[in-house]
């Protein structure tokens, strides 16, 4: 029997990874991960974690302002751009210590070294130390892209620079029209910056519901935030201290930084795939099925790597269900349906199961409930932002298919609209479900009149 140095060689210490890690040692076997950078990927290191962190500080331009018609004098309120960054590397730094005290508290071997493969069950370090293994599992995520043959490509950032500015812009272009871009549009612009928004698109948040995509897009142009869209940059020159940006309709801007938001590649590259024969899907993700196992027999890959639905919470899901699936003796395939997720734009997005559009396609005949109001906090403020609430049903079985929220704390509600969804509820059952007021999310249980164009 051939003896291996381990049972499990991770590769890549992001929320996968390590979760994939963890469960694997816990159910007895003997597992290393390799990192190059730091523990936690990109969620925690510089992504979701980070993100929301700079939205909470931008939320107190528009929450000082509130509070003016609520009685408080605020004439003295300031912001220190470095204060942020600092307190925000605090907490980076607190969280990856805990990550690493997690993992090998577990009993997971954590190696901070490249990982590439030499054959199936070898696998070459940056150290230059060679290991061996039973099973590979690939986590290594993915990175933000900029197009490769784009003139001047090297003056644009993306989020991983967007974290560790020097300082805010006086003006930033922001090209993409994702969860990213908004929401950087979002931080931005609340944090004083004239944003300026490029999309190639004619919409935002393209796989959104339609009432979601153009409500965004008509209150973030309300805080002042300006869209080009169906435009491209075609070039990037330096102007000073700033860059002069090109669009492919020959629009000029100018502006302090042009940040990147156009998508993600996995990070495939330096693991000589290659030379076990790891198939790839045709946009360059490690081609899996449905229990994570690649083409090849004894390597698995979880999370962006994969390319399937690239949230963190789904990364962590596949690697627990890898490691229950290989070392736990169960068989576990990851459900990928009716996974609820949030944008944390200004104003916030939570959603979970089928647009509008997708349910049409997919059933005979669907009812569509809908409400636009003003949140109860805007009527002493005086804020001019108004709430969405929609709720997609299939007209034949009276189950809800799709839930969507716009608004303060979108994202908290759908958290919990995510188990009535995923548990089959019916309208009637909402129906049934006594509101909770004053709230905004008992709209979501006193909506009676079906929509009509």
């Amino acid at each position: 029997m051939t003896q291996y140095d381990y049972d499990l060689f991770v590769i890549g210490a992001g929320s996968g990874g390590v979760r994939a890690a963890r469960i694997a040692a816990q159910h007895g076997a003997k597992v290393a991960v390799a990192e190059e950078y730091r523990v936690g990927g990109t969620c925690v290191i510089r992504g979701c974690v980070p993100k929301k962190l700079f939205v909470y500080a931008s939320h107190y331009a528009e929450a000082f302002e509130d509070a003016v018609g609520f009685g408080w004098t605020t004439e003295k309120v300031s912001f220190d751009w470095q204060t942020l960054v600092a307190n925000k590397d605090k907490e980076i730094d607190r969280l990856n210590k805990a990550y690493i005290r997690n993992l090998e508290g577990a009993g997971a071997e954590l190696i901070m070294a490249r990982a590439s493969f030499v054959d199936r069950h070898r696998l070459a370090l940056s150290t230059g130390r060679e290991v061996t293994a039973k099973h590979v599992l690939i986590a290594t995520g993915a990175q933000p892209f900029v197009p490769l043959h784009l003139p001047g490509r090297e003056l644009a950032i993306t989020s991983n620079e967007a974290f560790h500015l020097e300082r805010l812009p006086a003006r930033i272009c922001i090209v993409g029209g994702g969860y990213i871009a908004v929401e950087f549009a979002g931080i931005f612009n609340n944090l004083g910056v004239e944003t300026v928004l490029i999309y190639r698109g004619e919409k935002i948040l393209r796989g959104f519901d339609e009432d979601l995509r153009d409500h965004l897009t008509a209150e973030m142009r309300k805080k002042g935030i300006e869209f080009r869209l169906g435009c491209d940059v075609a070039r990037i020159e330096r102007s000073g201290d700033g860059v002069r940006v090109t669009c492919n309709d020959d629009t000029v801007f100018g502006a302090g930084q042009i940040m990147y938001a156009t998508g993600r590649i996995p990070n495939v590259m330096d693991l000589d795939l290659e030379k076990v024969g790891v198939e790839l899907t045709p946009h360059y993700a490690v081609k899996v099925d449905d229990y994570s196992r690649t083409s090849v027999e004894n390597i698995y890959a979880v999370g962006d790597v994969t390319n399937r639905l690239n949230l963190t919470p789904v990364a962590i899901r596949e690697g627990h269900a890898f490691a229950d699936t290989v070392f736990g003796g169960r068989h576990i395939a990851v459900d990928h349906t009716n996974v609820p997720t949030a944008v944390f734009s200004q104003p916030e997005i939570g959603t979970v199961g089928l647009s509008e559009e997708k349910a049409r396609e997919l059933h005979p005949s669907i009812d569509i409930y809908k409400t636009s109001f003003r949140p109860m906090r805007g009527t002493m403020s005086g804020r001019d932002e108004r709430m969405l609430m929609k709720l997609v049903v299939d007209a034949a079985s009276d189950k809800v298919l799709g839930c969507h929220i716009m608004g303060p704390d979108a994202g908290e509600m759908a958290q919990l609209l995510g188990i009535a969804v995923k548990m089959g509820a019916t309208k009637a059952d909402f129906d049934a479900t006594m509101a909770l007021h004053p709230t905004a999310a008992e709209e979501l249980v006193t909506m009676r009149q079906k929509w009509t164009d």
